[in-house]
């Protein structure tokens, strides 16, 4: 009895109350914590991280029955593994950092956005084209994939296409996609009102929640949309159904007036403009 106060005197004596940086720093550790675990269950690091779980199971119990050998090499062995981990998971480590970095802090908190111009990233004319063309390639099942551009910069998958530089309209995109053309194969990339590239190379995304039935196709669209903050329109040369991929996302069975305003609501265009679009003004003769 006497050891347990001793014991409990002791301990208390170095006890102090939660304060609110204590709190604080709870609450940031556990958004971490969670967002590790929501980022990870994601992707096969995911998998990789119950194997490494495994293991140190294996090492408990090779601490717990004295196994001094297997601890010996695996003390040894510590170094290097963490430096294996760093390799294995630098695409997952390279896509955490690039979502980190597409958080735009400065633009949500200030009021105005001065690299933003009244019509937009590109014009309604080019969201009704894209709509009319990607709804008659549907109808005749023709493959296509349009990739939207938006601030992040998209030249590194332009490389690997060959330039167009037109001016965007469905006759065009039809064009493009047309079987058995030499620019059908790949991705097209629209900047602003223009395509500028074809035949594009797109990443594959590793996204293991992706329905089995989808083909290479769609999985670039959504691997594009993991790395950038680009808006991808996919067409199914399947089933010629119209999908949207964006921020990692995949959209399935949009329909030609749901495909015009996701595309309006990343256009950027500025309220007032806006407005006028939604004011139609006064009928004529009417006072």
């Amino acid at each position: 009895m006497e050891q347990i106060k001793t014991f409990l005197d002791s301990n208390l004596a170095n006890l102090r109350f939660i304060g609110l940086m204590d709190v604080i720093e709870i609450l940031i550790i556990s958004f971490m914590v969670y967002y590790l675990i929501v980022f990870t269950k994601e992707t096969r690091a995911w998998s990789l991280f119950k194997g490494v779980f495994i293991i140190l199971v294996f090492l408990l119990v090779a601490l717990l029955l004295d196994m001094d050998t297997i601890l010996w090499i695996a003390s040894s062995v510590f170094q290097i593994a963490v430096f294996a981990l760093i390799v294995i998971l630098q695409p997952e480590l390279r896509k955490a950092l690039e979502g980190l970095g597409k958080k735009d802090l400065i633009h949500s908190v200030l009021p105005f956005d001065l690299s933003r111009g009244e019509d937009g990233l590109f014009s309604d004319k080019t969201i009704r084209e894209i709509s009319k063309g990607c709804t008659e390639m549907g109808k005749v099942k023709t493959g296509a994939l349009i990739v939207v551009e938006q601030k992040d910069s998209l030249v590194e998958y332009e490389r690997t296409g060959i330039e167009v530089d037109g001016i965007v309209t469905s006759q065009l995109l039809i064009n493009i996609f047309e079987k058995n053309t030499p620019l059908h194969d790949g991705a097209v990339i629209v900047r602003g009102d223009r395509v500028t590239y074809a035949t594009c190379y797109l990443p594959l995304s590793d996204n293991m929640d992706l329905s089995k039935e989808l083909g290479t196709r769609h999985r670039a669209g959504v691997g594009i949309s993991e790395v950038s903050d680009s808006m991808t329109i996919i067409v199914s040369e399947e089933t010629g159904k119209i999908s949207v991929a964006y921020q990692g996302k995949l959209t399935r069975g949009v329909s030609a007036p749901e495909l015009e305003e996701m595309l309006r609501s990343i256009q950027n265009k500025s309220t007032e403009e806006k407005e006028r679009i939604r004011w139609k003004g006064w009928p004529r003769n009417e006072k």
